[in-house]
């Protein structure tokens, strides 16, 4: 279980504290996929708005699969609130919501295209796991494209009940999930008629998180990480 954090702020039992570095000469460069409106802000919008106002000079790469009328409004509306004050470019595409696996060779190739256009440092990205066919076939292209990154697969609640256990946690301010579960209430108004589109349902699920990573607040947002490179101190 290793919890990742802009700084340490002490060891927690049964964890490992691992910090992202600071003072860069570079911005770091951050990917954000998802493949419909709204994913990448339920996944990992709280994460993003602290690392807008870390020391790690974030730039952000905001990419959106499937998003057509007002969900691309309301996609680039969302992109600009969870990074605001950051360098960020938003790349929306229109591929037909649930069918991304039927279009899947032209979404490979915006994948390849893609790898050409941005350099990432840090990727976030859907689970593999997801029940829906659209997020496991982004999760797929990302592996596929992104072969010598940092990835971390974000988790969007739903009806299917598909949520796993992840193993990398952000523990989250206070300012940062308020702000998340506001944002998303504020800019999504074409899912406000979705029962589980709510307040309690965003803060429930990073409260659990914030639990089982036993955050100072309380609250965090959680990820699945395949691989993780560690480099130890030079030995002499």
């Amino acid at each position: 279980m290793v919890r990742v954090e802009e700084r340490n702020s002490g060891a927690f039992i049964g964890m490992m504290n691992l910090s992202l570095p600071k003072g860069r000469a570079r911005s770091l460069t951050v990917l954000c996929l998802g493949a419909h409106s709204d994913d990448i802000e339920i996944g990992c919008g709280a994460t993003l708005l602290q690392l807008g106002r870390s020391a790690v000079k974030p730039r952000f790469c905001w990419v959106v699969l499937s998003a057509k009328g007002v969900r691309e409004a309301e996609a680039r509306k969302a992109a600009t609130l969870f990074t605001t004050g950051c360098k960020s470019e938003v790349l929306i595409k229109r591929f037909r919501d649930g069918y991304l696996p039927y279009e899947g060779a032209q979404v490979k190739d915006f994948f390849e295209e893609l790898k050409q256009h941005v350099s990432p440092d840090l990727v976030f990205t859907h689970w593999k796991g997801d029940a829906h066919q659209d997020h496991r076939l982004v999760s797929e292209l990302t592996w596929n494209t992104f072969r010598n990154h940092l990835i971390l697969e974000y988790e969007i609640p739903k009806y299917d009940g598909d949520l796993g256990r992840p193993n990398t946690f952000v523990p989250l301010q206070q300012w940062a999930f308020r702000q998340k579960a506001k944002n998303l209430s504020r800019v999504f108004a074409s899912q406000s008629s979705k029962p589980w589109f709510s307040d309690d349902t965003f803060l429930g699920l990073m409260r659990l998180r914030g639990m089982e990573s036993n955050a100072p607040s309380g609250y965090a947002e959680a990820f699945h990480s395949r691989k993780l490179l560690i480099n130890t101190p030079n030995v002499k």
